[in-house]
């Protein structure tokens, strides 16, 4: 590539945020992955409590959606453990395609950065519809004091939601 077709500069330092943005969410679900997987018991904890219901409102009429199985809280919970594996990974990939090109033409960056919308997808998935939705809304998790991810999970998907409408904007 000629210097003359290099990007300039504010084009490079945009892009260069824009990888660093998608990098951080990459490292982002490989370290929550990672750490439920050394900290296995932790947040199985809060997989069993939340499944179980144990923790909701005294009375709540809603109970009969608990899980009581042990099996299924660890069913939940290494899916949980892979979506947020998989959501890390998919963003790392993005950041290295996007690092890869962040000096080369707009339709190369623009196309280096297509996986971003797929990762994020998949990240609301897990902290949208996975801890509001059915966390939330259908195992009543908002009604425990202490077994409550909602407002975690929404700064979560919030920023991906973010880093994915500036990431797609174009230089």
């Amino acid at each position: 590539m000629s210097l003359s077709s290099s990007p300039s500069l504010p084009t490079l330092l945009s892009r260069a945020s824009k990888t660093i943005m998608v990098a951080s969410l990459g490292v982002f679900g490989l370290l929550v992955a990672v750490n439920n997987m050394t900290d296995y018991g932790s947040n199985y904890e809060f997989v069993r409590h939340v499944l179980s219901m144990d923790t909701t409102f005294p009375g709540n009429a809603l109970r009969w959606r608990a899980v009581s199985s042990p099996v299924l809280w660890h069913i939940f919970y290494m899916l949980i453990i892979a979506a947020e594996f998989l959501t890390g990974t998919l963003f790392s990939f993005a950041a290295l395609q996007m690092a890869r090109t962040v000096k080369a033409s707009a339709e190369e960056f623009r196309s280096a950065r297509a996986l971003v919308p797929v990762a994020t997808a998949l990240g609301f998935m897990i902290w949208f519809f996975g801890f509001s939705v059915v966390g939330g809304e259908w195992f009543a998790m908002w009604q425990s004091h202490i077994w409550n991810g909602q407002q975690a999970a929404f700064r979560f998907f919030m920023t991906m939601l973010g880093v994915c409408v500036f990431t797609q904007q174009g230089d």
